[in-house]
Parts: C-alpha cells; structure tokens; sequence
C-alpha cells in the first residue's frame, strides 16, 4: 500500500479547492459528518454525493459523481473496500478527473489503484482527511 509523503499530501491539500464526499451523510457521531463538517470549515467546497439524499450539510447532494455540477479536485470516498472499484470506474468516465481519488481509513482497492494510477490520478488509501490535513495545517 502506498503512502503518500507529507510534502505530496501539503502540495494535495494546498491545491484541493473542490472535495466530491461519496457516501455523505449528515448524522452527527458518524465519521463522514465529522470529516465533512471539518472539511466545509477548513474552507473547501464540498459536494456531497449520495444515491437517496437530497441535501447533506445544508448543501444539495449528488446522486452520482456523473451529476456534479463543477469537477471535483478530490473524490474522498466513505464507502466499503467492495465498491471502489465501481467509483474509480466512475471517476474515469468524468470529462474532468479529480486530482485525487482518496479512501478513509480501513478502505483500501487494488482494483482502484490499478485503475486511476494509469491516469495519472493520486490514489491515497486508509487515510483520513480530516486527520491529515489538521496534522498539516493545524
């Protein structure tokens, strides 16, 4: 599995403006509230994507990466190993890829990374990006 070096995650981080959260979701205690909220005060615009809500946040949600509005720098995934695969699928087909394709904590595809490596896109597995960046940036 690969890490990323510090200096790759601050460069990601510095140049990340648009974050696609896949799987968001709204209910305080679950880590995806937690990480979603951070990341709306840090600064980011967050485009929340999820099959069945309509709003997360307080901010109109996605059915699909495919129905977001602008492109997204980072897709930061809170979905199961299993369907990663399916995303970075997904990912391939925007006109516009993301910077970043980063999975959460305990969720990693080799499936994923053979995929987006290829395309030039960071792939970043068991990670937090709420945990990172804060490391990073206080």
């Amino acid at each position: 599995m690969f890490a990323p070096k510090d200096t790759e995650l601050t460069a990601l981080f510095t140049s990340v403006k648009t974050i696609a959260v896949v799987g968001a979701n709204d209910r305080p205690g679950r880590p995806v509230d937690m990480v979603g909220r951070y990341l709306i005060n840090a600064g980011f615009t967050i485009l929340p994507v999820h099959p069945k809500r309509q709003e997360v946040w307080g901010i109109q949600a996605y059915q699909s990466l495919a129905d977001l509005p602008v492109p997204a720098d980072l897709v930061n995934l809170f979905r199961a190993s299993e369907h990663c695969a399916a995303h970075a699928r997904e990912v391939l087909a925007l006109p516009v890829k993301p910077r970043c394709f980063w999975m959460q904590v305990g969720v990693f595809s080799l499936e994923a990374r053979a995929l987006l490596e290829p395309a030039d896109i960071l792939v970043v597995e068991n990670l937090c990006t709420k945990i990172e960046h804060n490391r990073l940036f206080g």
